[in-house]
């Protein structure tokens, strides 16, 4: 999840590209259905993001299946300055993996942000399955092999010693945290060559990172290009808007996918859409859907630290409330399936056609409501995973895992308050499937 910022859901000033002028939108219609309602079957013991809970705040999910027993699969997520997590399909506790140190007392620590998976990645030492992390502490990629008989717990960290920062040129520049922070892999399928995507932290910037070995089994990453996205949008009006955001920053993006079968990349910058444009960062980006609050005007007010939004003058979109966030795929065996997108300010999931051919048209979406007392429903979800395939008998027909922005119950902070509480809810996906008539 984003830093918490009064600024998150209005528009107002920051710097733009001359590139936006070529975009248009369109007025919004009717406004969004009632839509179904899904259930979690497990959740994880919160994390809590103060110093007694090692500062830990779960972020975003991925799911790695075993193919030697699919029952005992894991579910592998971020807890940013608290690491990582490792997870069974009950929702228990397999592994705790720390963020790094800082470099110094006065320097920013690890934190991880964004995690993806790949499969039989090439190393010095053959072939392996290994998880892929955003570290935005230290702007830089951390790489973990998956070994579920390994002893000590199924990831090892394999990342390159030398491997250097993504975006900044120095300590200083890392210490500003305009760093890594969304993340999604991608094997390109004629060449075999495995990438990471990564988005800069309030910037638009994307940036392709190919994984490469290096000695004695650790892999590494370099740059192979960068693309900048739009931050200022030309409406029908004729004016020119850009969103919201405290002076300096720009709307970043952060959820992201590939769909592997084409080699297309879906980016959710989190106040303006979804975007479609190819994994390799060459093209022009398509604008697949917009957020409701798009090209609503504000004015950021610097005593309350908020921006204090103007009239809407409807050219945003009727199916997201910013922040999108959380995108993933459910892929079918023929080729169809689903993108699946956060609309984290209604908490609310959306679900858009897989196919380029279509468009990526509209499909409907669903709620994740309580389904106990003790077990909450889903608010302000940031990151989301899908795994269409069968996990045994507690998941036959697949599984989905979001984050959970307000755990519950709450839980005091002996100063009359509540500890922030963040989890990961896991979701039977053919639940989710028969709710969503897909």
């Amino acid at each position: 999840m984003r830093t918490p910022r009064t600024t998150r859901r209005v528009a107002a000033l920051a710097t733009g590209t001359a590139l936006t002028a070529l975009l248009t939108a369109a007025p919004a219609g009717a406004g969004t259905p009632t839509l179904p309602v899904v259930t979690a079957t497990g959740e994880t013991a919160a994390l809590h993001d103060d110093e007694a809970g090692g500062n830990s705040d779960a972020d975003d999910p991925a799911i790695w299946r075993n193919p030697a027993d699919p029952g005992r699969s894991l579910v592998v997520a971020t807890a940013k300055e608290g690491g990582l997590r490792v997870y069974d399909l009950d929702a228990r506790l397999v592994q705790s993996l720390p963020a790094p140190k800082p470099p110094a007392e006065d320097d920013a620590p690890g934190r991880y942000n964004n995690v993806d998976l790949v499969t039989g990645l090439r190393t010095t030492t053959g072939r392996a399955d290994v998880a892929v992390v955003s570290d935005r502490g230290n702007d830089r990629l951390r790489v973990y092999r998956i070994d579920p008989a390994r002893p000590g717990g199924p990831l090892t960290d394999i990342t390159d010693p030398a491997a250097a920062p993504v975006f900044s040129a120095d300590q200083a520049e890392i210490n500003d945290q305009r760093t890594a922070y969304g993340l999604a892999t991608w094997t390109d399928r004629t060449t075999g060559r495995a990438y990471a995507l990564v988005s800069q932290r309030e910037r638009t910037r994307l940036a392709l990172l190919e994984l490469v070995p290096a000695a004695h089994g650790r892999v590494g990453y370099r740059t192979v290009r960068t693309l900048d996205l739009p931050s200022a949008f030309r409406l029908l009006d004729g004016t020119t808007w850009r969103p919201c955001a405290e002076p300096g920053e720009l709307p970043q993006v952060e959820g992201m996918v590939v769909d592997p079968a084409t080699g297309t990349l879906y980016a959710g910058q989190e106040d303006i859409g979804i975007w479609r444009l190819p994994a390799d960062l060459t093209g022009r980006p398509v604008l697949v859907d917009k957020v409701k609050e798009y090209g609503v005007p504000g004015t950021y007010d610097e005593k309350t630290e908020e921006c204090v939004p103007g009239t809407d003058p409807g050219y945003g979109g009727e199916r997201l409330s910013a922040d999108v966030e959380g995108l993933t795929l459910l892929q079918e065996r023929d080729g169809d399936g689903y993108l699946l997108a956060s609309s984290q300010g209604d908490d609310t999931f959306a679900l858009y056609d897989r196919e380029v051919s279509e468009d990526n048209e509209y499909e409907g979406g669903f709620r994740i409501a309580a389904a106990t007392p003790a077990l909450d429903g889903v608010q302000e979800c940031d990151g989301a995973a899908i795994l269409n395939a069968p996990l045994g008998r507690r998941y036959p027909r697949g599984l989905l895992v979001v984050q959970d922005g307000q755990e519950t119950p709450a839980v005091p902070d002996g100063d009359g308050g509540t500890r922030t509480a963040t989890g990961f809810k896991f979701v039977d996906l053919g639940d989710v499937v028969d709710a969503a008539d897909l």
